[in-house]
């Protein structure tokens, strides 16, 4: 299979690094026009040069914008009014027990991993439509099935990203914009990274053994056994932009190793 998305234009939020990042290079390695979108011009302009490096007749553009902020969707339209691919990655992380989780810290989630995708989707999806063609993916993840119980605030962001695409895409019926959300587990991406090289180092461990131990530990249901890569997750995201998934839309697509115990 080989897919060409020549002549379009995508935007990655959240995509100056981890999975954000690979799925912008897996994009751009398939002839798109990409646009990284990080909240500060310096993590903007770093994805960039690596990106270049890595692909150096891609073609790549950035811009900087908190998209958690209305504010921040202006930027980012003002820039690029238009594209035929939206990827809505930007999104936080991080456990805290339920009885110490703020309204601040629910409503910092709430913006950050659903509100900002509700406002992008929203800005870019009528021009889609007008032109009979467009994909539009939200990044999910197991979590927002197999809610974490250290991570609930977390865990509810991602189940309402899983009811907006599928929502979204029975409100775009028949129009050519296919919408689907795509679910990873634990993947080893650089916020991952720094997360288990503190034990990898007291192990004398490399971070893909820390990551595998990690899973058989704390996800056990894994089929795989083993933390997934980003570039991994990248490859459903990008197939599922591309043309030859246009009877994909409305769906959960897991790259989460089998965790989620369901034959559905």
């Amino acid at each position: 299979m080989l897919i060409d998305l020549t002549d379009k234009t995508a935007i990655v939020t959240g995509s100056t690094g981890g999975i954000g990042f690979a799925i912008a290079q897996g994009l751009a390695a398939s002839g798109a026009t990409v646009i990284i979108n990080g909240r500060t011009q310096t993590s903007v302009d770093n994805a960039l040069k690596q990106l270049k490096t890595a692909l150096p007749e891609a073609s790549v553009r950035g811009v900087a914008a908190d998209l958690s902020t209305a504010e921040g969707l202006a930027t980012l339209q003002a820039a690029e009014p238009k594209a035929d691919i939206l990827v809505n990655n930007l999104g936080i992380y991080g456990q805290q027990d339920f009885f110490e989780t703020s309204d601040e810290v629910w409503q910092q989630f709430f913006d950050v991993n659903v509100l900002s995708g509700v406002r992008v989707a929203r800005a870019y999806t009528p021009a889609m439509v007008e032109k009979g063609w467009g994909r539009v993916v939200f990044i999910s993840s197991e979590s927002g099935l197999n809610i974490p119980a250290d991570m609930i605030h977390y865990g509810f962001t991602k189940s309402a990203n899983l009811s907006i695409a599928r929502g979204l895409a029975k409100r775009l019926a028949g129009t050519g914009v296919t919408v689907n959300a795509v679910l990873p587990g634990p993947t080893l991406s650089a916020g991952v990274g720094e997360m288990l090289k503190p034990i990898a180092d007291k192990k004398n461990i490399s971070l893909q053994q820390a990551g595998d131990e990690f899973v058989r530990a704390k996800r056990p249901s894994s089929i795989i056994q083993r933390i997934a890569s980003s570039e991994e997750v990248a490859n459903m995201v990008v197939y599922t932009c591309s043309h030859q998934a246009s009877a994909t839309t409305g769906a959960a697509l897991r790259v989460e190793g089998g965790i989620v115990d369901s034959i559905g």
